[in-house]
């Protein structure tokens, strides 16, 4: 089996995370920014931004996340049950990053490529996928659990608010990344007669 694929195996969601990491935030920072420098987008656009937080920073998103979440739960009971989660599954890691997309270049694609305009919002997400799974897979890679969360278009505002974002970034994607203090679940696959074709001359 090769080594990618066992990487692959490696990355799962992880739910129980915490702050017992051997990397110093600036070696985070250089993990996640590698891994995305390096991914490819349509057109080389780089259309994916990206923030680190860790620390102050990464607990002050969260609670960003649960201010924004108070505001729509049903009932106190509901509340609870959803801060309960944020505080242990996210919360506890050492770290997020938030994925972005630049509506600018996305923009400036689909002005001078009009020709492939009705696609480009299409590729951006795939930019957004792939560089979310080279990070995912980098910080597998270094022992570092993590999931990807989509709290957004919930939090946008406050979120780029408090950290002084550019208004044409829009927010794709939370990351919260830690020690794996609790192992992923089993993982179920479909049947490979389902999911797949194969075919041949």
């Amino acid at each position: 089996m090769s080594e990618f694929l066992d990487l692959q195996k490696k990355r799962r969601s992880i739910y129980g995370l915490g702050k017992n990491v051997s990397q110093s935030p600036a070696e985070l920072n250089t993990l996640v920014k590698d891994a995305i420098e390096n991914t490819p987008s349509a057109f080389n656009s780089q259309s994916v931004q990206a923030v680190v937080l860790t620390g102050a920073a990464h607990e002050k998103l969260w609670n960003i996340t649960l201010d924004e979440l108070k505001k729509v739960s049903a009932n106190e009971e509901a509340f609870a049950q959803t801060k309960a989660k944020v505080d242990g599954a996210f919360k506890a890691g050492v770290g997020t990053v938030l994925y972005y997309t630049d509506k600018n270049i996305i923009q400036g694609l689909k002005d001078n490529a009009p020709l492939y305009a009705a696609n480009f919002d299409d590729w951006s997400e795939q930019g957004v996928g792939i560089a979310a799974y080279a990070v995912w897979l980098t910080l597998a890679e270094a022992g570092i659990g993590a999931s990807l969360q989509h709290y957004n278009p919930l939090i946008d505002a406050a979120v780029a608010e408090e950290f002084n974002l550019p208004s044409n970034w829009v927010l794709r994607g939370q990351m919260p990344f830690g020690s794996i203090e609790a192992p992923a679940g089993d993982k179920d696959y479909l049947a490979e007669d389902v999911r797949f074709r194969f075919f041949q001359d």
